[in-house]
C-alpha cells in the first residue's frame, strides 16, 4: 500500500547523494547502499547519480525471506540489471523459520521470547506456512534453517544474507548453509508452497 504525499519526502535524494559522494570521494567510505527501499526509491537514486556524477548505490539491504518474498516483484530485477545486490535482513523471518515457535512455543531467551511486539511473521498464514516449510525441510533430512538460508542464499540478485545468531551453535549451523545446494526437487515445492500463499508476511 502507497499512500502519495509528496511534501513528506523527506531530505532530497540528490542531497543524500551529495553528501555520500563527498563522503566516498575523502575516503571516509568505500560504497553506498540503501535500506528498505522501493522499486521508484532505487531506481531513482541510481537516475539522480548518473545525471549528476555522483556515487553510485551497489546495495540495497531489504527483508527477504520464504515469509517475505516482495523483493521478488520489481526489486529483484533492478537489482540484475543494474548490479544493485540484495543484502537481505531477517532471512530466517526472526528465527520463525528455524520452527522453534511452532505450536506456540516460545523457547527461554529466544528473541520472540523476550521481545514480544515482534509479531510480523506470526500471523495466522505466516505460521500455517512457516509449518509447511519446516515440515518439507524434515521431509528431505534438512535442517529447516538451514533450508532456508541456502534458499535465499540461491538467488541470483543476492550479494548477502545478513544472519543473526544467540549461540555460537546457531552461528556454526547458519554458516554451514552456504556448503547446503537445494536440489530442484525442493526448489519446486517451494515455488509451489509460494504458489498457495505468497508472501504470507510482507
Amino acid at each position: 500500500h502507497y499512500t502519495h504525499i509528496p511534501d513528506k519526502d523527506g531530505t532530497p535524494i540528490a542531497e543524500t547523494l551529495e553528501a555520500l559522494d563527498a563522503m566516498v570521494s575523502a575516503g571516509k567510505i568505500r560504497y553506498i547502499g540503501v535500506s528498505n527501499e522501493t522499486p521508484w526509491g532505487l531506481l531513482e537514486y541510481l537516475r539522480v547519480a548518473e545525471r549528476n556524477t555522483l556515487a553510485r548505490i551497489v546495495s540495497v539491504q531489504n527483508p527477504y525471506n520464504l515469509l517475505n518474498r516482495l523483493f521478488e516483484i520489481g526489486m529483484s530485477e533492478i537489482a540484475l540489471r543494474e548490479n544493485v545486490g540484495l543484502l537481505a535482513y531477517s532471512p530466517l523471518a526472526f528465527g520463525v523459520l528455524t520452527g522453534k515457535y511452532i505450536n506456540n512455543q516460545r523457547p527461554e531467551n529466544a528473541r520472540l521470547s523476550l521481545y514480544d511486539t515482534y509479531k510480523r511473521y506470526l500471523n495466522s498464514n505466516g505460521i500455517k506456512m512457516t509449518e509447511k516449510y519446516v515440515g518439507l525441510a524434515r521431509e528431505h533430512g534438512l535442517d529447516p534453517a538451514q533450508m532456508a538460508l541456502a534458499f535465499i542464499l540461491s538467488r541470483p540478485f543476492l550479494t548477502s544474507a545478513i544472519i543473526g545468531a544467540t549461540s555460537l551453535a546457531q552461528l556454526r549451523s547458519n554458516i554451514a548453509s552456504i556448503d547446503v545446494q537445494l536440489p530442484d526437487e525442493i526448489l519446486k515445492k517451494i515455488d509451489s508452497l509460494n504458489f498457495e500463499q505468497p508472501s504470507p508476511c510482507p
